[in-house]
């Protein structure tokens, strides 16, 4: 039997996914062994040093605090002092993609939304991705050649075509793929019932 893959497309500076991390990790564990979890690197922001704005920095900020009302996530927004903010994510992208080569792919993701959102620490910047790499036991040596490889890059890529083909514009998303039909999942912040539910009746219907 060819199994369902529900496709979890997400940034690590996405601050809606930050909100969604402690749902969809219930989500996974309720999840059927019959659904293939994948995860793509949706990409907000391309890699560059320039400082962000002010106004995007206020912009961001003020979204945190939407966030935190609709959903009670945490956030520090010590961030936004102490740093010099870059509208930038790739790099964080491509860190939890060299993490992926060492199976350490969530636990990655994971770290990276712990520094930035509540420890105020930058993962626009590489030496932030480092330590990050060194929490969850990394091989650093590997990790720190991953990052910047034709190898982690070529699979960026690839996340990014099959974000494209799955139709997605905002993250984070849910799609359940079997064979070539893809079906969008409504993403709940605070309840993984609906989703179960409707994954499941996918996960049903399309083998008929």
């Amino acid at each position: 039997m060819i199994k369902n893959t529900l496709y979890y497309i997400y940034d690590p500076m996405c601050s809606w996914c930050y909100a969604f991390s402690k749902t969809f990790k219930i989500l996974k564990e309720k999840l059927s062994n019959d659904i293939n979890i994948v995860y793509i690197a949706g990409g907000l922001a391309a890699n560059t040093d320039e400082p962000m704005q002010k106004e995007m920095a206020l912009n961001i900020e003020n979204i945190w605090k939407t966030i935190e009302k609709q959903t009670n996530t945490s956030f520090n927004y010590d961030f936004w002092k102490n740093n010099t903010p870059k509208r930038s994510t790739y790099l964080s992208c491509q860190a939890v993609i060299a993490a992926k080569l060492q199976n350490k792919e969530s636990e990655m993701l994971e770290k990276i939304q712990e520094f930035y959102y509540l420890k105020a620490l930058n993962p626009s910047n590489e030496d932030i991705l480092t330590k990050a790499a060194l929490e969850i036991n990394l091989d650093i040596n590997k990790f720190k050649i991953d990052l910047y490889s034709k190898e982690v890059e070529n699979l960026l890529l690839k996340d990014f075509k099959k974000r494209d083909s799955l139709s997605v514009r905002s993250f984070p998303s849910l799609v359940l793929q079997y064979k070539k039909e893809a079906y969008p999942i409504n993403i709940s912040f605070d309840d993984t019932k609906g989703m179960i539910n409707q994954i499941n009746d996918l996960s049903t219907n399309v083998y008929f």
